[in-house]
């Protein structure tokens, strides 16, 4: 549920030199993927805005498809990465944790280059399941749900689970409208239905 962020670069488009071939490419496929979907960028656009050539792209990646896969893992990693920053920012505070998460997420909303969740957008895009891709989407897809309502238990909410899928369709709805409607539509609200749904549930008793 991740936004795939911008790569460092010298000029807009383009990797920073200095990287090697492979960080270069998965630098410039991330970007071309998130900006234009993934269909609709080719290989030959990929190497030319790495800098490199066909021939060296597919010897750290043999298709297409395994950098698609490359791509989603970096990104889904990200998203990994911040649920541990937001646990050391609030050490044995469940709340807390879900809180800054999701006011992570709407100022990303809030932003006019958002294309929503990177990895929400290529499970529209690649509909085989037989995809290398599709293993990363779905196992994050499962991961960072679990991982909410593992926090809606720590925090002692009732129907932990539950609250967790509201939270998760109430951010995917978010993310969809926002690409239909922008910043300005209903998805400016996510912030409130969130405190909402937290504050609909009993919290257990310490």
């Amino acid at each position: 549920m991740s936004r795939a962020k911008s790569v460092p670069s010298h000029h807009a488009g383009r990797p920073a030199a200095d990287l090697p071939p492979r960080e270069r490419i998965l630098a410039a496929a991330r970007e071309l993927f998130y900006a234009r979907g993934i269909r609709a960028v080719s290989v030959d656009e990929i190497a030319a805005a790495a800098d490199t050539n066909k021939m060296t792209l597919y010897r750290h990646f043999e298709s297409k498809d395994r950098l698609v896969a490359e791509y989603l893992r970096s990104v889904a990693a990200e998203a990994d990465g911040f649920w541990e920053q937001v646990a050391l920012a609030h050490p044995h505070d469940a709340r807390k944790q879900l809180e800054a998460w999701m006011q992570k997420l709407s100022k990303g909303l809030a932003d006019p280059a958002n294309r929503g969740c990177a990895l929400a957008n290529a499970a529209v895009e690649i509909p085989e399941k037989d995809h290398p891709a599709r293993e990363v989407i779905e196992h994050h897809q499962r991961s960072q749900r679990d991982h909410i309502a593992r926090l809606c238990r720590d925090a002692g909410f009732s129907g932990p689970d539950k609250l967790a899928d509201e939270i998760f369709l109430l951010l995917e709805g978010a993310r969809v409208n926002m690409q239909s409607m922008g910043p300005g539509g209903p998805c400016h609200r996510m912030p409130e239905l969130f405190r909402m749904l937290l504050n609909s549930r009993t919290t257990n008793p310490a």
